[in-house]
């Protein structure tokens, strides 16, 4: 009876060694493998009396030899140490569980951060596209303004040789006009020189004219007294014959 109890203790203990250096699963099942593990004594005491007692005996401390009590302590210290590893698989499933939530937090961060980066994109796109019309319609200013440029260029450069000629042609024309007006100022003066001397010629001979006059007149008035002189002197001697013949 004692070999068979340390043949089911060492099969038992060699299955929990097994058992221990396996994977580790899920908490789930090591508490399920932990349960089973625990109510196996249970499930072999239900259909007979004896075997209950048999495991009590077993996992009893009391009257075992030190094979027996280290297989015990063995296995309640795997039983422990089963029910720690639980504990921090259940410690690591939570972790794992915030993990996932802060994974599938940061995931969803980041759908809405490559959807904003793409509607920034977007507008990025569309102001590219702006900048690229304002910057053809600057560049066609630009060549419009050089256009402009050359031919207002063109224009004052016409305007400024057009201004120079005439210019030259004002000048020549002042020059001649002061020419002109130097020698119309001259052919006054001679003219009014010339008046002047007319003006007392005329004078002269105006007060010639007069004296002619004045001297004709007194010898009109000098042949007309010589002449009532003379008629005077005449009428009496013509007069006398024919006094009778009255």
């Amino acid at each position: 009876m004692a070999r068979e109890t340390e043949k089911k203790g060492m099969a038992w203990f060699k299955n929990a060694r097994s058992n221990q250096n396996q994977p580790e699963k899920s908490s789930a099942e090591h508490q399920e493998i932990a349960v089973t593990v625990e109510e196996e004594p249970a499930y072999s005491a239900e259909p007979e009396l004896p075997a209950a007692e048999n495991s009590k005996q077993l996992f009893s401390k009391d009257n075992q030899d030190k094979i027996g009590l280290d297989v015990i302590v063995s296995i309640e210290n795997m039983l422990k140490e089963r029910q720690l590893l639980s504990y921090k698989n259940k410690g690591l499933e939570d972790q794992l569980f915030t993990a996932n939530e802060t994974i599938n937090r940061y995931k969803h961060e980041q759908i809405k951060r490559d959807q904003l980066v793409q509607e920034k994109n977007k507008e990025i796109r569309e102001l590219e596209n702006v900048l690229t019309n304002k910057q053809m319609s600057y560049d066609q200013l630009l060549e419009d303004y050089k256009e402009y440029q050359l031919t207002s260029n063109l224009a004052y450069e016409k305007l400024s040789n057009q201004l120079e000629t005439e210019t030259a042609k004002y000048n020549k024309l002042y020059e001649e006009s002061n020419n002109t007006q130097y020698q119309s100022m001259l052919k006054i003066n001679a003219l009014e020189e010339k008046v002047r001397e007319l003006e007392i010629a005329n004078q002269k001979y105006a007060e010639q004219y007069q004296n002619i006059l004045d001297d004709k007149a007194k010898l009109m008035q000098t042949i007309n007294d010589f002449t009532e002189k003379m008629s005077f002197s005449f009428s009496p001697k013509t007069s006398a014959p024919n006094t009778p013949s009255e």
